[in-house]
């Protein structure tokens, strides 16, 4: 061995079965496993039993909730995995229009501490306001949308856009903080438009 390089060492067909055996019978991946489960109880299942729900949806069970009881979704709304949607505590709503497509690895959030209180932030006050979400929007993965914010109908929010202030109906958004970029076509107009 030369240049600090080592070589990987070699396993026999019987040392890896004798591996797969203990990882088998090891307890502490059962009490992991009932920890994922109780996970995904509180912030999946038991909180979408509170969502107000229009029609059906395509959720990823990977996506996670909170606050349900303020979580508005419309028809054919598609959330994929990683995504996060956090109501506000208190009486911040989340509305998703019908034919909402949200990419994976959002995050919607109706609630946001405050920092100049003083103490640690975490014990500060939050700051919650209302998000509604048009219908048709598209989100692009890893997209935030922060408290207070309106999107339009029909708009699309890129791949990675920070959502501090509404969109317009049609908009297309990238960036950080997100800015119009471009524009959807509207229904009836031509390329020529």
């Amino acid at each position: 061995m030369s240049g600090g390089t080592a070589e990987k060492k070699k396993t026999t067909r019987f040392q890896r079965l004798l591996r797969l055996v203990g990882a088998m019978l090891d307890p502490r991946a059962y009490a992991h496993a009932l920890k994922v489960v109780n996970y995904f109880n509180y912030t999946h299942v038991a909180e979408l039993r509170h969502a107000t729900r229009i029609g059906e949806q395509r959720i990823s069970p990977m996506a996670s909730f909170a606050n349900g009881r303020n979580i508005v979704l419309g028809n054919r709304v598609n959330i994929g995995a990683y995504t996060s949607i956090w109501a506000g505590p208190g009486k911040a709503r989340i509305v998703l229009g019908d034919d909402v497509l949200i990419a994976p690895s959002v995050m919607i959030t109706a609630a946001t501490y405050r920092y100049n209180d003083g103490g640690p932030v975490n014990q500060q006050a939050m700051d919650e306001a209302d998000i509604v979400i048009g219908r048709d929007v598209w989100l692009g993965y890893g997209a935030v949308v922060l408290a207070g914010v309106t999107i339009g109908d029909s708009a699309i929010i890129g791949a990675g856009a920070v959502v501090k202030k509404d969109v317009p109906a049609f908009a297309i958004v990238a960036g950080n903080p997100a800015k119009v970029v471009g524009e959807r076509r509207r229904p009836g107009e031509s390329d020529d438009s």
